[in-house]
């Protein structure tokens, strides 16, 4: 047992809301208070937000403050203001769809992938328009623009545009709790959970994020045997080493997983990256020409130099993308069982399977297919 779990926060929808709501009681002459109640719908549970400062802009409309807390966690969008302004009409008719409109301001990522669209997801807009219709009448209509004045810096510390969202960060999630991966204490739950795994299993497959756990379901693979790492690789390896585990399949995202082949065994961006400098070594590895090594090391990110290596195949007829993520995939493995004997004594086959922002898969590692198509024999029995 766990003696003391790290304290979780909330997700930016959350401060969103409650900015929203502080601004809309304010246009409606109501007493500012110094919090906000919340209601979180996922989990059904009820919670006072802080409000930092709020704002009349004009006779219709009003600006509410609050401060991200994201708990014990290393969450770049810790103590960043979220701001909603609030644009109230009354005599909206009865009935009329779109009572409560959600808009992105600055630092709202933009989703290019999905005709340039707010980075407002389901969740988000499905928390601000459940709490605020609590408080506007049949015949009131709102306008509410969510604003991020840190956005698009914090945004160029995060992997947005290699999923397609640019220019600022995304309102996003399923819940108004954030879990603290990353504080020190969630290692050992995660810890805990392999050792669990590992009593059923021989074999498990490692998932850095939502996405990772999404698409190695979709590819067949037992739910049972999926463990979520975060950013912990390095340590959960060496544990899943020490239960007697004896394969497992790094399953993710190549801006990612490309880190271990350089030796970076905690991937969290805070700690180190070299993702591009790991990639321009593989392409000289394989002989990719001078020029293109070049253009590769000026590409702003990872998912940036994939395309360049597709688009030169295209142009040429040539293979140099699955043989440069061949070279990185097999290193990936080779490091990755080299860390588990030197820190755990123990051998362990490895193998990896990277995909890239589009969630199809670019490369399977020569361990990675044993180890997946045992794991979907087994799965089928």
């Amino acid at each position: 047992m766990i003696s003391q779990l790290p304290r979780a926060g909330y997700t930016l929808p959350v401060f969103a809301c409650a900015s929203a709501i502080a601004a809309l009681n304010h246009l409606q002459n109501q007493e500012v208070k110094p919090s906000v109640c919340v209601d979180l719908i996922e989990p059904s549970q009820v919670v006072k937000i802080p409000i930092e400062q709020v704002a009349r802009i004009s006779q219709n409309s009003a600006l509410g403050i609050a401060r991200s807390d994201p708990g014990e966690n290393l969450d770049l969008t810790r103590n960043t203001p979220i701001w909603a302004v609030v644009e109230l009409t009354r005599n909206h008719p009865i009935n009329y769809p779109e009572q409560i409109i959600i808009k992105g301001g600055e630092g709202i990522g933009i989703q290019i992938n999905n005709e340039g669209k707010d980075a407002i997801y389901s969740y988000a807009k499905k928390l601000l328009k459940e709490n605020l219709k609590k408080y506007i009448e049949p015949t009131e209509s709102i306008i509410v623009t969510i604003i991020l004045p840190e956005g698009k810096q914090l945004a160029k510390r995060t992997s947005n545009e290699s999923f397609g969202v640019v220019e600022g960060l995304s309102l996003l999630g399923t819940t108004g709790i954030s879990q603290p991966l990353t504080a020190p204490n969630q290692l050992m739950a995660y810890q805990e959970e392999l050792t669990a795994k590992a009593k059923q299993f021989n074999s498990l497959v490692f998932c850095l994020g939502e996405n990772g756990l999404d698409l190695a379901q979709k590819q067949g693979i037992d739910p049972q045997k999926l463990i979520k790492t975060a950013n912990w690789l390095g340590p959960l390896l060496v544990t899943a080493g020490l239960q007697k585990v004896s394969s497992i399949l790094l399953f993710g995202y190549h801006g990612k997983l490309i880190k271990l082949a350089g030796g970076i065994f905690h991937t969290h961006h805070h700690l180190a990256d070299g993702r591009l400098e790991i990639l321009v070594a593989h392409g000289a590895k394989i002989g990719l020409p001078t020029a293109r090594l070049q253009q590769l090391f000026k590409s702003s990110t990872t998912e940036d130099g994939l395309k360049l290596l597709r688009d030169y195949d295209q142009e040429i007829g040539s293979n140099w993308t699955e043989k440069m993520y061949q070279s990185i995939a097999e290193t990936i493995d080779q490091k990755s069982q080299a860390y588990i004997r030197k820190h755990g004594d123990v051998d362990v086959k490895v193998g990896s399977v990277l995909f890239g922002r589009d969630r199809s898969i670019i490369i399977t590692s020569n361990h990675g297919q044993i180890i997946l198509d045992n794991l979907l024999k087994k799965s089928e029995v």
